[in-house]
């Protein structure tokens, strides 16, 4: 089931995707069961938003093998995480905004984690329990503040920096789906999230763990190899395998 978030007749909504229309829901997803309303929504009426405005996005970084590698660093022993702001979240087709202060501007394409329950000191195996479902996610770096500062927080927490979307999907394996970044219509980024260090039950309870997660918090997997910069211009996209494609392009600061 894809779950989205829109706005319709001027009113911000959740709903159900089904087919070429929207199924409305009651309030939000994350208030237990989905009850749906009568009544639908064409798409071509509506506007795609972030699915989901977490409190916070709890950020993996060197989760995948592949970019270990890439970078020729040493295997992480637990999670290695930091936070991306909610300000930072921006939906499908919204525009990302080159910050003047940098000079290189990442894509990273990622699988996103949505909370759909408060999450406090979970085990590995509770932790399922407390997913609601999977979206695509653009950790935006710049690549070379996060060298100059030495921690990360600066480089991924400009407004813009977390595009998200186009939906949230309840039914995957996350352990088995094909991530891919395309910039301006080129393949750069592909990776099968086998290759995952900490799986998604593992970091749901070692992060939780450590803090609170809240319903429609996310969390970010990890990019694979491929990483690269974009410029003013550009058009990058983050597609997975059964949630879709999320589309955004890169504009300078006006």
């Amino acid at each position: 089931m894809k779950i989205i978030r829109f706005k319709a007749d001027g009113k911000i909504r959740y709903g159900i995707l089904t087919g070429e229309s929207i199924r409305g829901i009651e309030g939000t997803p994350f208030l237990g069961a989905l009850k749906p309303i009568d009544e639908t929504f064409k798409l071509s009426g509506v506007k795609f938003l972030a699915p989901v405005l977490p409190s916070k996005i709890v950020a993996m970084g060197l989760n995948y093998l592949s970019h270990v590698k890439e970078f020729n660093l040493p295997q992480p022993k637990v999670p290695l995480f930091f936070i991306k702001p909610s300000t930072s979240v921006i939906g499908p087709l919204e525009n990302i905004i080159y910050p003047p202060s940098s000079h290189r501007v990442d894509y990273e394409a990622e699988l996103g984690v949505v909370i759909g329950k408060m999450a406090r000191r979970v085990t590995k195996e509770q932790a399922m329990e407390y997913v609601i479902g999977y979206t695509c996610l653009n950790d935006v770096t710049a690549r070379d503040q996060q060298k100059e500062d030495g921690q990360w927080t600066r480089a991924k927490g400009y407004d813009t920096f977390a595009p998200i979307g186009p939906d949230i999907e309840t039914e995957l394996d996350a352990g088995n789906v094909i991530v891919e970044s395309y910039l301006n219509g080129e393949l750069k980024q592909h990776v099968n999230t086998n290759d995952l260090i900490f799986p998604v039950p593992e970091l749901v309870s070692f992060i939780s763990n450590v803090m609170t997660l809240l319903p429609g918090d996310v969390i970010a997997t990890g990019t694979p190899s491929g990483v690269g910069p974009m410029k003013p211009g550009d058009t990058i996209e983050i597609r997975i395998s059964g949630i879709g494609s999320l589309i955004n392009k890169v504009v300078a600061l006006q």
